[in-house]
This record gives structure tokens, C-alpha cells and sequence, in this order.
């Protein structure tokens, strides 16, 4: 990028930051700068981590990046041996994970015709994705909001479709908040009995500000 009209200018380089573009970019500087992180470019997905699960109980994203991004997007394609899959949070940059404090709402509808509510007050979990037999798969995708802002508490969205016990197909989706202001920076997918999964999970950044 040594050019003489760089971002439109000739002579001294102008400083160019997220959120402070200066100058008129051709094509190059464009994905120069996206190169850089210093493209101004809101709402678009940014790949963060993703995890290969091979036969453990957790997955665990540790580098949220929470200061940089205001909403956090998860998919998930998990086979478990067995028992159910929740996601969780920390407050210690995954030293321990947060098992109460939570509450949740959510639907869920089996290909058999049974429609239920998921609801309470006191949860373990800020997602859970239910309870299934050996080798069953479960996907999805959740959406998680202000975990770097203490001033605001911790949301999830989400939706997911999996196979349950018995081999009933079914979609669950909801949301839940954390209930105490703080900040969140870690994430785990974990199953509840001894059971492990494998699989793929990915993790995103969203900027709107």
C-alpha cells in the first residue's frame, strides 16, 4: 500500500481505525484494511474460533474478544454418547463456569405432534438443548448480547433442532439472561451425566459499534 494517493491523499499517510476511515479507498485498500481489522464494516459475522470436538464432555471458547464485540454468534453440530447439552458462561475467563443464576424461556415441538414450554426462574444454563439418547445429534446456533458490558446483563437467543430420546425429532428454541451485572467471558457447551460429544462448533463476532 505505498502509493501516492493512498485512501485519496498524496503525501502524509492519514491514520485509518474501526469506526475512523479517512480518505477514498480503491478495492486494495479496501481489503487491505479489512486485512488490518481497520475497516469500518458493521454487522458482519467475524469468525473468532472454531472448535473440533472429538469425545469430550466440554467445549469451551476462551477468547471472546468481549471488548470488541457487542454480539457473539454460536453454531454447534454435536454428536452425543448420551445425556444433555447446555451452554453456559464464566465470569474468570473460563477458570470455573456459572451453573445458577440464570433464567430461561423457550418452546420446543417434537415431528410426533407434542408441544411444551421450557420455562423457569432458576436455571443452570443460559441455553439448554435437552436430553437425548447415545450418538444423537444436536445443532444450532445461538446469539449472545452484552457479555462485555457490565452495565447491561447477559442474553442468549436460540434455535436448535436435534435428534432426541428415542430417536424423537425435535426444534427447541427461547432465550435467557444472566441476572447479575457483570461481565462474561467465556463460554462452554457442556453435557450433564458422563457422556461426551464430537463435533464442530464455531464462534463469531458481531460489530455494531
Amino acid at each position: 500500500m505505498a502509493d501516492d494517493l493512498k485512501y485519496g491523499y498524496k503525501g502524509a499517510e492519514p491514520t485509518q481505525s474501526f469506526g475512523n476511515n479517512t480518505g477514498v479507498f480503491d478495492p486494495n485498500d479496501i481489503n487491505n484494511l479489512i486485512a488490518d481489522n481497520k475497516w469500518t464494516s458493521f454487522g458482519q459475522l467475524e469468525l473468532i474460533e472454531t472448535l473440533n470436538v472429538s469425545g469430550s464432555s466440554t467445549a469451551e471458547f476462551l477468547n471472546l474478544q468481549e471488548s470488541t464485540y457487542d454480539v457473539h454468534f454460536v453454531t454447534f453440530a454435536l454428536n452425543l454418547g448420551g445425556g444433555a447439552l447446555v451452554a453456559q458462561l464464566s465470569n474468570d475467563g473460563g477458570s470455573s463456569y456459572l451453573s445458577s443464576g440464570y433464567q430461561r424461556a423457550a418452546q420446543y415441538g417434537s415431528v410426533g405432534g407434542t408441544f411444551g414450554l421450557d420455562n423457569t426462574t432458576s436455571s443452570s444454563n443460559i441455553g439448554d438443548f435437552g436430553s437425548a439418547s447415545a450418538n444423537n445429534m444436536k445443532n444450532g446456533y445461538l446469539y449472545f448480547y452484552s457479555l462485555g458490558d457490565n452495565t447491561n446483563y447477559s442474553f442468549s437467543t436460540y434455535h436448535a433442532f436435534n435428534e432426541h430420546n428415542s430417536l424423537t425429532h425435535y426444534f427447541a428454541y427461547g432465550g435467557a439472561w444472566r441476572t447479575t451485572l457483570e461481565i462474561n467471558n467465556a463460554i462452554q457447551f457442556t453435557t450433564l451425566g458422563a457422556s461426551t460429544m464430537t463435533g464442530t462448533t464455531s464462534l463469531y463476532g458481531i460489530r455494531y459499534s
